[in-house]
């Protein structure tokens, strides 16, 4: 499924993040041709601002036609927290679907390659899989008043992009005891399951201000 359901009000555009042009096509639009040009994908589920559905379903018909791909889209709307739209949109799933891709429409120019990791290591028997990249940045953890309490070492830590992979039941579990994270991996993690990393890749960065969006269009301008 792709997660399209955010206001982007930090971009400051006036509409959805996920219907903001980047070189003259939605964000939606360029996530949707990377999920599509999955050979795996069998069912892509879109969660959008119930007052964009048309505009979505628009959009999946374009690029459906642009790459010749008979993929079924479904359009679903999404809920108050970026949890209920997961939610949704597993609730829009055929039962023949058992390996969930969570993608999230600002991530849009994720390579189709980070998709095949991540369905490879499902199908290999992780139970949750997510795609990360290696902190280049020292990190400081600090507390309420904003001290340093702790330097982690960053050879431990990773970047974490989408899609995120999941077996399907686990991840119904895991909506089922609660949806407030910040991503459904951590939703997951409290399970007490494991999850997998496997490697992302610096094009999968998510588009949030005005300067990622800069930096996303440089980024396609040279792909």
């Amino acid at each position: 499924m792709v997660v399209a359901a955010g206001s982007g009000s930090r971009l400051g555009a006036g509409l959805p993040k996920a219907f903001v042009p980047l070189a003259g096509v939605p964000l939606l639009g360029h996530a949707l041709r990377g999920v599509l040009s999955c050979a795996t994908v069998v069912q892509v589920v879109l969660v959008v601002p119930d007052t964009h559905r048309e505009q979505a379903a628009a959009v999946a018909d374009g690029v459906c036609r642009e790459l010749g791909s008979v993929t079924p889209v479904t359009v679903v709307p999404g809920g108050v927290e970026r949890g209920d739209s997961v939610a949704a949109g597993l609730r829009a799933l055929g039962d023949e679907v058992d390996i969930v891709l969570v993608h999230d429409a600002a991530r849009c120019l994720t390579p189709v390659a980070v998709f095949d990791r991540v369905v490879a290591a499902v199908a290999a028997g992780a139970v949750a899989v997510v795609p990360g990249t290696a902190v280049v940045d020292t990190i400081k953890q600090v507390d309420a008043d904003g001290f340093v309490v702790g330097t982690p070492e960053r050879s431990a830590l990773r970047a974490v992009q989408t899609p995120q992979g999941f077996r399907r039941d686990v991840l119904e579990r895991a909506h089922a005891v609660s949806s407030e994270a910040t991503d459904d991996a951590g939703l997951v993690e409290r399970l007490g399951e494991r999850v997998l990393v496997v490697e992302g890749d610096p094009r999968a960065l998510k588009v949030t201000t005005p300067s990622d969006l800069e930096a996303a269009a440089r980024l396609l301008a040279t792909s």
